[in-house]
């Protein structure tokens, strides 16, 4: 997939990242390893897709002068996880802002036509003004991304970014097709999807192995 057409787009390159993305991969990790895993690979993420946060400067005084220094608004920082699988994403960027604030919107996946249906959805009011860093562990279509955009820019979010942690050459393209005005930051981009529309390699699905409800 030539990377280089779509400028929205960014795949992470670091080496314990990818370590740690490969533990999550193996089938033989269990339910708290794999819960912990997740959550430390959003913290590294986090430090990649908060680089751009604008600061402000303010006043204060250390114990030898006064000086100004700057800080990032926490407050107009929204943190939105796709249910149920991007739950397991949220305490490792938390961490990092935790004074963002949290959204929802909940989607699932019908088995049989692939297509995501949306449940749920709670977002703050001011969300027109907050940057919004929406969260799955997986792109593989895009569908349940795209869907849940589309639910945001309908309830006024103009800055959004979307994370996720394995992704699809099938998803990035029908992702940045539909959205180019929104950045997409992935972990790992794998192969492509098998014929029930599951990411190769990928790592199974990721909100039953979050949640422990394998069969």
């Amino acid at each position: 997939m030539n990377l280089k057409q779509y400028p929205n787009v960014h795949v992470s390159t670091h080496p314990l990242l990818k370590h740690k993305i490969t533990i999550i991969r193996n089938k033989e990790t269990r339910t708290a390893l794999f819960r912990e895993i997740v959550n430390e690979i959003a913290s590294l993420e986090g430090y990649e897709v908060f680089r751009n946060l604008k600061t402000k400067n303010i006043h204060i005084e250390t114990p030898l002068e006064k000086t100004t220094q700057p800080m990032v608004d926490l407050k107009k920082i929204c943190v939105v996880p796709i249910l149920r699988a991007g739950l397991g994403m949220v305490e490792g960027l938390i961490k990092l802002v935790p004074e963002a604030k949290v959204g929802y919107i909940g989607i699932y996946r019908n088995e049989k036509t692939h297509k995501p249906v949306e449940y749920l959805c709670k977002l703050p009011k001011n969300i027109k003004q907050m940057e919004v860093f929406l969260i799955d562990p997986m792109l593989a279509t895009g569908g349940s991304a795209i869907d849940a955009i589309s639910t945001l820019k309908k309830h006024g979010a103009k800055k959004i970014n979307f994370i996720c942690i394995v992704a699809a050459p099938e998803g990035v393209k029908a992702f940045c097709k539909k959205y180019p005005d929104v950045t997409l930051y992935i972990g790992a981009l794998d192969r492509k999807l098998n014929k029930n529309k599951y990411i190769l390699p990928g790592l199974g699905d990721a909100g039953d192995r979050i949640h422990g409800t394998e069969d």
